[in-house]
């Protein structure tokens, strides 16, 4: 009996070893199936990495904007200056062009540079002219980087237009001059018409002086840093040169020149280029003015706004109020006839642009034609000025 009930003991324990056996070996294999597909990385359920503190780092130390992609395109990082530049819109790249460059890269792993016109957003004509670079950034990513070089393209544009405008002014003062040489050469039995065609290639003489001295200050100030040795500069010196030197083409036509009030304020710069401006509002004031007219200039003292403004009003024709806008562009003429009249060259009102521009001020026009014109040429204040300091007691 005893012997029995030992086998039967002993069946079930060697029963219990075997199921936990197969248990154990059951839960062995499934572990490492669970291990070996945990390490393989399944696609479609594996993360994809985060980038290290390093590189993002050293994307923010750009300068240019950046785009970090994953392999399916979708932005992983932007910086402010990709979304403000249009390149980035809802995690995707925006640009069909930029799409097939970043598909490329992640292909062969190639790096690639292009240049692209982007429109700058949905809206809008503006667009933005980028240097884009596209390379493979680790194993999973692929960074996009872009500079805007818009700025850098309307600059040579800029250039490229003055270069032709300038040698289609040039032309018309030395084809005249070789013209009129040619016809004194012809009339050299005639006293008469030799002083008259001399008087005329005098006077295209001088244009072509003042053209060419005004491209070489318009150049001059166009250059970074034309204001190398500013110095502190009192306003109505500035002002009374300006007047001194605009008399003799006032007195021609009979024209009176005013001088307002002068508070005793005083700027920073350039002496030589402020007075240079202020003579170029005063001698278009004079040549759009009708002979026996008077012209005014004075000065108004904002020392609330730290500025003193110089205000020349004429009394001449006016300006309609579409020209008014472009009037500050280079070569620009309203009337080009009247300028080659008196001499104009459309650079006189550009060069004031610029000279308020260097001094950290502007310039504006009011005009109703048949009203005259008002130019005021703004400028900050270099000291606090004196209590006693007079003050226009009104505005022309």
């Amino acid at each position: 009996m005893t012997e029995g009930l030992d086998r039967v003991v002993d069946g079930l324990l060697l029963l219990g070893v075997g199921v936990l056996g197969v248990v154990v070996g059951l839960t062995a294999a499934f572990a490492f199936r669970w291990s070996e597909r945990a390490q393989r990385g399944a696609p479609d359920e594996a993360p994809e990495p985060e980038l290290g503190d390093g590189a993002t780092a050293v994307l923010a130390a750009l300068r240019s904007a950046t785009v970090v992609l994953d392999q399916a395109q979708r932005v992983v990082r932007a910086s402010t200056g990709a979304r403000s530049l249009g390149l980035v819109r809802d995690d995707r790249v925006v640009a069909p062009e930029l799409r097939a460059l970043l598909t490329e890269v992640a292909r062969d792993g190639e790096i690639r540079d292009t240049e692209v016109e982007l429109p700058r957003g949905p809206l809008g004509p503006a667009t933005v002219y980028l240097h884009v670079r596209a390379a493979p950034l680790g194993a999973r990513h692929v960074l996009l980087l872009a500079e805007d070089r818009t700025e850098a393209r309307r600059v040579e544009e800029i250039r490229r237009d003055f270069v032709v405008n300038v040698s289609h002014e040039l032309k018309t003062p030395v084809g005249a001059l070789a013209l009129l040489a040619e016809t004194v050469e012809q009339a050299a039995d005639d006293p008469a018409a030799v002083r008259t065609f001399a008087s005329r290639m005098q006077t295209e003489a001088t244009r072509l002086s003042r053209l060419v001295q005004e491209i070489i200050e318009l150049s001059r100030l166009q250059v970074a840093g034309a204001l190398t040795e500013g110095r502190q500069v009192e306003v109505a010196d500035v002002v009374r040169e300006a007047v001194d030197r605009a008399a003799t083409k006032a007195a021609a036509k009979a024209v009176e020149i005013d001088v307002g009030d002068l508070p005793g304020a005083v700027v920073f710069g350039d002496q030589d280029l402020l007075v240079t401006a202020v003579r170029n509002l005063l001698d278009n004031a004079v040549a759009y003015s009708d002979d026996g007219t008077r012209v005014a200039v004075g000065c108004t003292l904002r020392a609330e706004d730290g500025l003193v403004e110089i205000a020349v009003v004429d009394q001449g024709v006016g300006i309609p109020p579409e020209d008014q806008p472009r009037l500050f562009e280079r070569f620009y003429r309203v009337d080009p006839a009247r300028s080659r009249d008196t001499g104009g060259t459309g650079l006189g009102l550009s060069i004031v642009k610029h000279v308020a521009a260097d001094h950290g001020g502007d310039v504006t026009v009011w005009s109703e034609p048949g009203h005259g014109s008002t130019f005021t040429l703004r400028l900050p204040l270099a000291t606090t000025v004196a209590r006693g300091a007079r003050t226009p007691r009104g505005e022309r």
